[in-house]
């Protein structure tokens, strides 16, 4: 067995980091290695076959005899490619993310009862049109009525380290008078650079339940490491791009540093 494994997290740019949060959480000893494909960013308006290019060939130099697990932190990514990193990859689990629909209609069950709900769920305009999530939607239409709202302008924004602001409220204001007749029980965050403006997203919609998937891939990869949880490597993480510049990494390691709220983290 390798003396230092690591799980391996994977996203188009920084929004990944909000599911690294979260798996630090219920994973806090392991060895994280995160690399963002910041230089190609944002996939949500990339075809599904560029999509898929381009997650295979970042993936690939990332995975080694060390790889405890790969994380696909990217709703766009994991719906065009989980399938075929699933096919390559079959010594450790690979686990991908999908917009927290299920909890959304879950909760609403519960809190609504006299009508049938309204979730809203934003997303990439990729993400919400690829065959995974149309499956995932098609699963639940019937409990509640589903808006779809895409909102790839807000991955820029946060790859731009903005996750407030008046510009921040200017586009979500927008966004949300192409949805103003309906009346939300629940939001599904369903991009994982999402849930860094949920504080702007709570004011421009309102005190509506929010979900996102970040909590749903930190328990399933707990689960599936089960036994086998590092217990003394004290949850260390080295951050990784595909940044071509001097300016460009210097950018990504602010806001690694910001987005992950910790100091004793490693760049490269």
């Amino acid at each position: 067995m390798p003396e230092k494994e690591e799980i391996v997290v994977f996203d188009s740019g920084v929004g990944g980091l909000s599911v690294l949060n979260k798996m630090r959480t219920f994973l806090p000893n392991e060895r994280y290695l995160y690399y963002g494909d910041i230089s190609n960013a944002p996939y949500g308006k990339r075809e599904t076959a560029e999509i898929q290019r381009l997650t295979l060939a970042a993936v690939e130099p990332l995975i080694s005899e060390q790889t405890k697990a790969l994380v696909i932190a990217c709703n766009t990514a994991t719906s065009a490619a989980i399938g075929l990193l699933r096919q390559k990859y079959t010594g450790f689990p690979v686990i991908g993310i999908e917009p927290a629909l299920k909890p959304a209609v879950e909760y609403t069950r519960t809190a609504v009862k006299e009508r049938m709900p309204c979730i809203l769920v934003m997303g990439t305009d990729r993400t919400l049109l690829l065959p995974k999530y149309r499956a995932l939607r098609s699963r639940f239409e019937k409990q509640a009525r589903i808006v779809e709202l895409p909102a790839t302008g807000l991955v820029p924004l946060v790859e731009s380290g903005k996750r407030d602001g008046s510009e921040v409220e200017a586009l979500l204001r927008s966004l949300k008078a192409s949805v103003a007749q309906f009346a939300f029980d629940a939001i599904v965050l369903g991009c994982t650079h999402f849930p860094f403006v949920s504080e702007a997203v709570l004011r421009v919609f309102g005190p509506v339940p929010q979900f996102d998937g970040g909590d749903g891939v930190a328990r399933q990869t707990a689960r599936l490491l089960r036994g086998r949880e590092a217990r003394d490597k004290g949850g260390e993480v080295l951050f990784l791009s595909s940044a071509n510049t001097a300016s460009e990494k210097e950018r990504y390691e602010t806001l690694c540093r910001a987005l992950t709220e910790r100091k004793e983290t490693e760049v490269k």
